[in-house]
């Protein structure tokens, strides 16, 4: 057995890890090997849906090729452990670019689908799961499954934000979207409180496909903060950032996010992204990655790992939801240098389980002080339950089952379509196996 974290680091629990490699031997490794297991891909999930204690993790990333790209169409297949980033510099030179895509783009495609993940445009263009066209999927008993929009729309529906449960996905075929290069024409504007980023996240929305912000949490229920916006453009050639990466070599002894060294932080960075607010020509890369160049990045949580607790709340109710969420972030005195706020649009997502909804999304993450920590989430909980709203489950490591079957009103039907040989710590606990 070996010890295996998720990006949250909050545990190193042993695990029977199978490397997923030869696509002819996946079913035999998946159907015969010790059960119950869980598809496990770069781990870039924060919590425990990724992970599995003392069971099987079949680890996808071996599973890397792609089958075939139609640059008429832009219609990709893969297998399912492609990273997001070969997408990339697979398509964008050919004119294609990924419609949707998260944070990071170091996540394979699997769990880009079991997840559902969504980017700063999801009022134009919805979450990842809008532009699968069909997965193959293999369960447990052995049965090799095509599903998609078209054929066992059902299952389709249930694996897309299904968190890895209903079998494990070993290719999918993904709607590429054309792109003239890989720039964009970008905005900053800085912004001094909610009202005044609702005001922009409302503008914004008819003429940006790109929106998003970063909100300083400790200034209570103030909430200023830096606004970015971005279309894509055809400007002409010019070179590519050589993107220096940089990188936390160790894990120091205690967080560097702390009550000492947060609030200059955030000062600084308002300041600095104040000074430079305004129009911009920006590759692609930083736009939607910015962590990226900054390696192991989690380990300047400290030893004791980190949370991230990401909520979105009904838009009516968003403005004071978010508000109280600030407020009670800035009197316990913890929170994040890593801060975003940003707004849904109005569409349903294809997944049953998928997180997005209409409304606003809050994504902040935290050191882990143990029960002081636990006891600002449950206020931060009894804010959200109050609003309606739901937690993330890629994101999460502790969220209250209550709270999870209020939030996803579809998990009855969900359930129907749980493959009993996969098992996750997070479906364990929230699910109750």
């Amino acid at each position: 057995m070996k010890p295996v974290s998720s990006w949250g680091r909050l545990s190193a629990d042993p695990h029977y890890v199978v490397p997923l490699n030869d696509p002819s031997k996946v079913e035999n490794l998946v159907c015969r090997g010790p059960q119950p297991g869980v598809a496990h891909g770069m781990g870039r999930s924060y919590g425990d849906v990724c992970l599995n204690s003392e069971g099987t993790l079949w680890i996808t990333t071996g599973l890397d090729h792609f089958i075939n790209f139609d640059e008429s169409t832009g219609r990709l297949v893969c297998e399912a452990g492609v990273l997001l980033r070969d997408i990339q510099r697979l398509a964008i030179p050919r004119g294609w670019i990924l419609p949707v895509t998260p944070g990071t783009q170091l996540v394979t495609v699997g769990g880009a689908i079991a997840n559902d993940v969504h980017g700063k445009n999801h009022h134009v263009l919805g979450s990842f799961g809008d532009h699968v066209q069909s997965l193959t999927l293999i369960r447990t008993d052995g049965e090799l499954i095509h599903c998609g929009l078209n054929e066992r729309n059902d299952l389709f529906a249930a694996t897309v934000g299904g968190m890895g449960l209903t079998g494990v996905i070993t290719q999918a075929e993904i709607q590429l979207r054309r792109v003239a290069s890989p720039w964009l024409d970008t905005e900053t504007v800085p912004y001094a409180n909610l009202g005044e980023f609702f005001e922009l996240a409302d503008d914004s929305e008819a003429d940006w496909e790109h929106t998003v912000s970063w909100i300083d949490c400790i200034t209570g229920d103030g909430g200023r903060g830096i606004f970015m916006r971005g279309n894509s453009t055809n400007v002409e050639f010019r070179p590519e950032p050589e993107g220096r990466k940089l990188s936390i070599p160790v894990v120091p002894p205690v967080s560097l996010v702390n009550r000492l060294s947060l609030r200059p932080f955030n000062m600084a960075y308002y300041h600095l992204k104040r000074w430079q607010a305004g129009p911009a020509i920006m590759h692609y890369q930083p736009f939607f990655y910015p962590l990226d160049n900054l390696l192991e990045w989690n380990r300047m949580y400290g030893p004791k790992g980190f949370f991230q607790y990401q909520s979105v709340v009904p838009r009516e109710v968003g403005q004071d939801a978010v508000r109280a969420m600030l407020k009670e972030i800035a009197r316990s005195g913890d929170g994040s240098f890593l801060a975003v706020l940003k707004t849904f649009g109005n569409r349903q997502p294809v997944g049953m389980l998928s997180f997005p909804q209409p409304g606003v999304t809050l994504a902040l993450d935290f050191p882990n002080h143990g029960e002081r920590t636990h006891k600002l989430f449950e206020r931060l909980d009894a804010i959200v339950r109050e609003a309606k709203g739901r937690l993330y489950p890629a994101k999460d490591a502790r969220m209250p089952r209550d709270l999870f079957e209020a939030g996803y009103l579809r998990l009855n039907e969900f359930m129907k379509y749980r493959d009993p040989g996969i098992s996750s710590g997070l479906s364990r606990r929230l699910m109750g196996s």
